[in-house]
């Protein structure tokens, strides 16, 4: 599961709830790169350093490059800038880099959402995310991996919509009866999305346990809104019986014409007088003596 969330770049959106955390597969995730010998850059916003390397062996924390805005969000050191720029100068900082591969892990995107604009967040994760060059900056070699977390519930569906746009790879936390799963959304270019749910459990080094779970199609994740049965509420029916059907053939309805009725109208039979038309002008009519046609010479 590890190795299909990481095998390629770009964004992956790890998108979790209040009762299905996501920080934990964050570090799952943050501690295959690292083994893998790639650089990884942490933005730490919502839990200090020491609570995001806990649990981490030494040779992981040794390999994180932790970048933390959680003590001074508001960049108020009195001992100079330590990000300057802000939250997204630190992370074109983590992108001036000379490493064949790079990932970089910001926990969350939800507190840069509360921060900053949603277009000039999704402006710098798109040229993180897609290897794009900023002025003046030569781009890493290999590729970049920005794994990002997201308390969905926190934002309107304009931010999500725009975030998942972004997103190579969307992760959403889920889970029955206390056992945990994800459905992953994978987008490859020129290739039609695919999903896949997996079920899991993370131990406390942050290593992945896979289990099985019950058995699901593979469709769009659950968050989706269901399908509705338009019949469900009719107050008519839909199918005829037998014998609604042939009264229903055997019902004349107003706008047919029989062929006694057509000659009922076109020959008045005797006693029945012509129908004649009167009309009185009103005061406010305007009325035209003229032949309107009388330059036709007719």
């Amino acid at each position: 599961m590890l190795e299909s969330l990481l095998a390629i770049g770009g964004l992956v959106l790890l998108r979790d709830s209040v009762e299905w955390e996501g920080r934990s597969l964050l570090k799952a995730l943050v501690k295959k790169s690292a083994l893998s010998g790639e650089q990884v850059h942490v933005l730490g916003c919502e839990v200090s350093e020491e609570e995001f390397r806990e649990g981490f062996e030494s040779d992981v924390n040794s390999r994180l490059i932790y970048h933390d805005l959680f003590r001074d969000p508001l960049n108020w050191s009195k001992t100079g800038e330590a990000h300057p720029g802000g939250p997204l100068g630190a992370l074109r900082a983590m992108y001036r880099t000379d490493s064949c591969s790079i990932t970089i892990a910001v926990d969350s995107l939800s507190w840069l959402l509360l921060h900053l604009p949603c277009t000039e967040l999704c402006q710098t994760l798109h040229v993180l995310s897609h290897g794009n060059s900023y002025p003046g900056v030569n781009p890493p070699v290999g590729e970049v991996r920005v794994l990002g977390l997201l308390h969905e519930e926190l934002h309107g569906q304009g931010p999500l919509g725009a975030l998942s746009s972004l997103a190579q790879t969307e992760v959403t936390m889920d889970g029955k009866m206390g056992q945990a799963s994800v459905h992953i959304l994978y987008r490859r270019p020129q290739q039609r999305p695919a999903y896949q749910t997996q079920w899991f459990s993370i131990l406390p080094d942050f290593n992945l346990d896979l289990q099985e779970g019950p058995v699901e199609s593979q469709q769009q994740p659950s968050s989706h809104v269901p399908l509705v049965d338009p019949t469900t509420h009719l107050t008519f029916n839909l199918h005829l019986s037998k014998k609604e059907r042939e009264a229903k053939d055997n019902l004349t309805l107003p706008f047919q014409f029989s062929s006694e009725k057509q000659q009922a109208l076109l020959r008045p039979g005797p006693g029945q007088s012509s129908s004649h038309i009167f009309y009185e002008p009103d005061v406010y009519d305007d009325l035209d003596q003229e032949d309107p046609d009388e330059d036709l010479d007719i």
